[in-house]
């Protein structure tokens, strides 16, 4: 790993001393960081890591302690006087993961109340004027919608470049800007991911500086010239990305060799068939033949399309099924609804848990409880006490940090939400336990211990068969891939013939023969 080094270049940002304590509690412990202008810089670091806090100090949103220090573009600050009003005159500008965009309002009316509305006579709205400047962004950021257009019409990557340019707005392209980008990709597909992040390069191609902050390695990579990694407080390396590979970053965020992110894989030979799929026809899956055994984790692969989300749903009853059949155990379907599956011993974790999964204003405890609920009644009197004893146990099985029980999930990180909706189901000691993309907006290690509950899971006898984008995750945490294309299996992968490269050439090969 190579030393990243620019003392001849401009620094955009210059951080010294850098500390923040919360009631005793280190938060940043002297953190030290430089930011070359005109480059982009990503920014690295598990959930807790300490990056957040900084991005929050560099906002002025976050009181530093004395001390340190903070240059921008050559002005140096104590870091404990930085406020919003300093952050945006330095040249400091941020999108954040919630766009704040209203959808049923246009673009140039979500331009406008992020600054003004420009007035004529009267006080009276000049829609003209309005109009006319948003037009120009547009046509600068290279957004493909006009002024009009309701945002709501926009694609993601647009709606995030939409942000970027509202939030450079009036700057005229000096150079003296910094753009800070905090998880801008985690809720967008591959293909708006691409586009997102073909923009940036054609912004940093035109001068500009981006700090760019994701989970997703493989994209930091491919985007950012240089990198910094903060674990517990300190910055424990800054790098160039060119000579910086995916292994590396992995235990420098994680704190752990490679080796130990993944947990070995299982011996299945001779073991149950708990799940037996034979001719599944359901949306756009076809004729699909599946056997998963007890101690067994199956992946699915497949490009955007593929089915491999309709598989799962098709399995828990949540997707009519048109024909074909579905064993769980001594149970045989298909499920007509989630409540038949979850009987049968179905348990099923959806793509995206805040939209389908998790009840974020509701407590750690009552997420916990949300599929047994039922066990806690005694005489039409809900049994509380019991109820926090085992939420209690879950928490320390699980390895859930939370403040207390009756936090609201909204206050965890990505990382433990999702370990709730894990510990969720695997209470129930389900028969088969379907995950649609379990690590998704889960930092590195985060996924090192859903990896580990998911093998326990295993380990305890269920099928287990997991649905991801990602194919290095899949190849290292699972026994067995089926590759899908076009709602058919089209290839399986296992043992010595299972890794990132021939799994991902096995789901490209499949679409090159599907075209055919």
């Amino acid at each position: 790993m190579t030393p990243l080094i620019r003392a001849d270049q401009p620094a955009a940002i210059d951080v010294a001393g850098l500390r923040v304590s919360f009631a005793g509690t280190r938060a940043l412990d002297g953190i030290d960081l430089r930011i070359s202008a005109g480059r982009i810089h990503g920014l690295l670091g598990g959930n807790g890591s300490g990056k957040s806090t900084l991005i929050k100090v560099l906002a002025g949103v976050q009181k530093a302690d004395t001390g340190g220090t903070v240059s921008l573009f050559g002005r140096t600050y104590p870091a404990d006087q930085l406020t919003p009003s300093v952050a945006m005159e330095a040249g400091l500008r941020f999108v954040h993961q919630d766009l704040g965009m209203f959808d049923d309002m246009t673009v140039a009316e979500n331009f406008a109340l992020y600054a003004r509305y420009p007035t004529a006579t009267a006080g009276r709205v000049n829609w003209r004027a309005l109009h006319a400047e948003v037009g120009q962004l547009l046509e600068r950021f290279e957004i493909d919608a006009t002024p009009r257009t309701k945002t709501v019409h926009l694609r993601p990557a647009m709606r995030t470049m939409l942000a970027v340019a509202r939030a450079l707005r009036g700057d005229g392209g000096n150079g003296e800007r910094v753009l800070i980008l905090d998880e801008p990709t985690v809720s967008l597909p591959a293909a708006e991911v691409d586009s997102l992040l073909e923009a940036l390069r054609r912004r940093a191609a035109s001068g500009e500086t981006i700090v760019f902050v994701g989970h997703r390695l493989a994209e930091v990579l491919s985007l950012a010239d240089d990198l910094t990694v903060v674990r517990d407080g300190s910055v424990v390396a800054s790098l160039d990305a060119g000579s910086t590979t995916h292994n590396q970053l992995v235990e420098l965020i994680a704190g752990r060799p490679i080796s130990n992110i993944y947990p070995p894989a299982s011996d299945t030979d001779g073991g149950t068939a708990v799940t037996v799929v034979e001719h599944l026809e359901a949306g756009p899956v076809r004729d699909a033949n599946l056997v998963v055994h007890a101690g067994e984790i199956v992946g699915v692969a497949g490009l955007l399309g593929s089915g491999r989300s309709s598989l799962l749903r098709a399995l828990f009853g949540d997707l009519r099924v048109r024909s074909g059949t579905v064993r769980v155990g001594t149970k045989t379907g298909p499920f007509r609804s989630p409540d038949q599956a979850m009987r049968a011993g179905v348990g099923y974790v959806p793509e995206s848990r805040v939209a389908e999964s998790a009840f974020l204003d509701m407590s750690v405890s009552d997420n916990l409880s949300a599929t047994v609920v039922g066990d806690y009644f005694s005489r039409l009197w809900l049994r509380r006490d019991r109820e926090v004893v085992d939420a209690e146990k879950l928490m320390k099985a699980f390895l859930i940090k939370a403040g207390s029980l009756s936090s609201p999930l909204s206050h965890l990180s990505g990382g433990n939400q999702q370990k709730v909706m894990l510990a969720r189901w695997m209470r129930r000691s389900p028969r088969l336990l379907l995950l649609d993309e379990p690590t998704q907006g889960v930092d590195v290690g985060a996924r090192a211990d859903i990896y580990q509950l998911i093998r326990k899971a295993a380990t305890d006898q269920s099928a287990v068969v997991v649905v991801s984008s990602d194919l290095e995750e899949l190849a290292n945490m699972c026994d067995r891939v089926v590759v899908l294309k076009a709602g058919r299996i089209r290839a399986e992968l296992a043992g010595a013939g299972l890794t990132p490269s021939l799994l991902w050439q096995a789901v490209n090969r499949s679409e090159q023969g599907q075209a055919a």
